[in-house]
C-alpha cells in the first residue's frame, strides 16, 4: 500500500479516504515485522494509537500535509518514551524524556513514528556494520552493505517500509546510504535544521538529514523541519524558503563546477559514472559545466579523520557508566570500573575513534594534529567560497564504488574511511549537499551522484535534483 508512494500521494489518499492512517501504518509495521534486512532496532508499539489519532484529525478536517503519514527515525535522534540506543550497548536501555526538535516538528504535524532505525554505533561508520545490533543489509543485494551510518533509514525508504526517514550526516552518513540504496539523501547547511536531540558524535560536523524517494518529498520535509530553534544555539535564523513551490519553477541557467581534484584514477567506477552523467546532461540548455579547482580538497579526508575523532573523544567522555550510560558490575578500583564500563559499552570502531581523538588532543600533539587540521579546514572552506563565486553548485560522485560486500573492508579501517572521500568536505565546509540516484551498474547496484552548493542554497540544489534525477530512471 505504501511502497514507493510519494508523500503527496499518501496525503491525497488519506483525504479521499482511499485508506486510513491505521491501514498504512499497519502495512508498514507488518513489513517491518517480516523484514530480513535488520532495518529497525526498536519498532514503535504506540504507532497504531498515533495513527488512530491522525485519522480522527483527518475526519475533522484538521489534517496537515503530513498527518497520518508514517516516519522512520534513525536511532541517534531521541524520542520521548521510545528507546533510543544509538546502536550501542552503552545506551541499550535508554528511554529519552524528550524528543529531538526535527522529529517533534513532524509529529506535531501528525506524522506517525514507525520506530528507530539501525545505524552504525553513535553514527561512526560508512557501512552500517558497526551496530551493536548487527549489520543492516542492502535491499538490492543482502550480501552487501547499505552504506553508513544511516543505513537503516535508507533501507527503510528503499525497501518500502517507510515513505520518509530522518538520519544524521557527519561526513556523508545520509548521502552514502542514499547512493548505495538508490534513494535521495540530503544534508543541509550547518544550522539549517536544529541538532537538538541528536546524540552528538562530532558537534561541528553533525547535521540531521533526510532520506526520501524524490526531490519533492525532500523539499516538503525540509520545509517542515528547518528553522531556528531556541534549544540549539547553532541553529540559524536564516529565512526558510518555500522549497516545494520552487520545484515548480523552470530551472534557471546554472553553471555547475566539476572539481578536478575529485577526478581520481583510483576510483574508476566513480570516474565512469561522472563521464556518463555529463554525456546525459549535455543536451540540457540551462546547464553549463566547467572544471573548477579546490586546491586543499586533497587534504579533506585527512583533516576529517583528525577533527571528527577529536570531537568524538570529547563527546564520548560523558559515557563512563557511573554518571551516564550502561553500567557494568563494578569491580576493583574506580579506574578499573571506568575501563569495564567503557570496554563493555563501546564497540571496536567507537573505541578506535575515541583513542585516535584522545591522541590528537593530547599534550604535545594537539598543535601538530588538531590545531593544524582546523587551520586546513578553514582553507578548504575558503576554497569552496572562492569556487562558488564562479559556479552555482558542484557535481561529484557520492561514493568511489557501489555498495561493497559485508565484511569486505571490516579489517581495514583506512580502506573503509576512503568511502567518505567525496562526502566529508561538505561537512567540513558546512555547506548543503545532496546525493540522488543515478542509475544502476552492470550488477544492478544503485549508483549516486552528489550536488554541493553554497550555504543556504538548498532550494537551488533540490530544483536541480528534480530536473536531473528523472533522466537516470531505468
Amino acid at each position: 500500500m505504501t511502497k514507493h508512494k510519494s508523500l503527496a500521494a499518501l496525503h491525497e489518499g488519506l483525504l479521499k479516504k482511499e485508506f486510513s492512517s491505521v491501514e498504512i501504518t499497519r502495512a508498514c509495521l507488518d513489513a517491518i515485522e517480516k523484514d530480513t534486512l535488520n532495518t529497525f532496532i526498536t519498532p514503535n508499539e504506540n504507532a497504531l494509537h498515533k495513527a488512530q489519532e491522525a485519522d480522527e484529525k483527518i475526519a475533522k478536517g484538521e489534517a496537515s500535509f503530513f498527518t497520518g503519514v508514517p516516519l522512520a527515525v534513525k536511532d541517534t535522534l531521541v524520542t520521548e518514551g521510545l528507546r533510543t540506543t544509538a546502536a550501542s550497548h552503552m545506551l541499550d536501555t535508554y528511554i529519552p524524556p524528550y524528543t529531538a526538535t526535527a522529529v517533534e516538528r513532524l509529529t506535531d504535524k501528525g506524522m506517525v513514528i514507525l520506530g528507530k532505525t539501525n545505524c552504525d554505533e553513535y553514527a561512526m561508520g560508512s557501512s552500517n556494520e558497526n551496530s551493536a545490533f548487527g549489520p543492516v543489509k542492502n535491499p538490492s543485494d543482502p550480501t552487501r552493505v547499505p552504506g553508513g551510518s544511516s543505513g537503516g533509514s535508507a533501507v527503510a525508504v528503499a525497501a518500502g517500509m517507510a515513505p520518509l526517514a530522518l538520519g544524521s550526516d557527519t561526513g556523508g552518513s545520509v548521502r552514502l546510504p542514499g547512493a548505495f540504496c538508490g534513494v535521495v539523501g540530503f544534508k543541509p547547511t550547518y544550522g539549517r535544521i536544529s541538532r537538538y536531540g541528536l546524540i552528538a558524535m562530532a558537534s561541528s560536523l553533525d547535521q540531521i538529514g533526510i532520506l526520501t524517494h524524490d526531490a519533492y518529498d525532500c523539499a516538503a520535509t525540509l520545509g517542515a523541519v528547518a528553522g531556528w530553534d531556541r534549544h540549539d544555539a547553532t541553529s540559524s535564523r536564516e529565512d526558510v524558503a518555500d522549497y516545494v513551490a520552487a520545484l515548480d519553477k523552470p530551472l534557471p541557467k546554472l553553471k555547475i563546477g566539476i572539481p578536478k581534484e575529485y577526478q581520481i584514477d583510483e576510483a574508476p567506477a566513480a570516474k565512469q559514472l561522472m563521464e556518463n552523467a555529463l554525456k546525459l546532461y549535455k543536451g540540457i540548455h540551462e546547464l553549463e559545466f566547467v572544471e573548477v579547482s579546490l586546491p586543499n580538497l586533497i587534504h579533506s579526508l585527512a583533516v576529517y579523520y583528525i577533527i571528527m575523532p577529536s570531537e568524538v573523544s570529547s563527546n564520548m567522555a560523558r559515557y563512563d557508566g557511573l554518571r551516564y550510560g550502561n553500567r557494568e558490575r563494578l569491580k576493583g578500583s574506580l579506574e578499573e570500573a571506568y575501563a569495564q564500563n567503557r570496554s563493555g559499552g563501546f564497540g571496536e570502531e567507537t573505541s578506535r575513534r575515541i583513542m585516535l581523538g584522545t591522541y590528537a588532543l593530547s599534550a604535545g600533539y594537539v598543535d601538530r594534529y588538531y590545531a593544524q587540521s582546523s587551520r586546513v579546514r578553514t582553507l578548504i572552506r575558503e576554497d569552496f567560497l572562492s569556487a562558488f563565486q564562479n559556479v552555482d553548485m558542484m557535481l561529484t560522485p557520492t561514493s568511489p564504488t557501489p555498495a561493497f560486500k559485508i565484511g569486505e573492508k571490516s579489517n581495514d579501517p583506512l580502506l573503509m574511511y576512503l568511502s567518505d572521500m567525496y562526502t566529508c568536505a561538505a561537512n567540513l565546509a558546512g555547506i548543503p549537499a545532496v546525493s540522488y540516484p543515478a542509475g544502476l551498474d552492470e550488477s544492478g547496484l544503485p549508483l549516486g551522484l552528489q550536488l554541493m552548493g553554497p550555504a543556504w542554497s538548498e532550494e537551488k540544489l533540490l530544483r536541480a535534483v528534480n530536473r536531473l534525477m528523472p533522466l537516470h530512471e531505468v
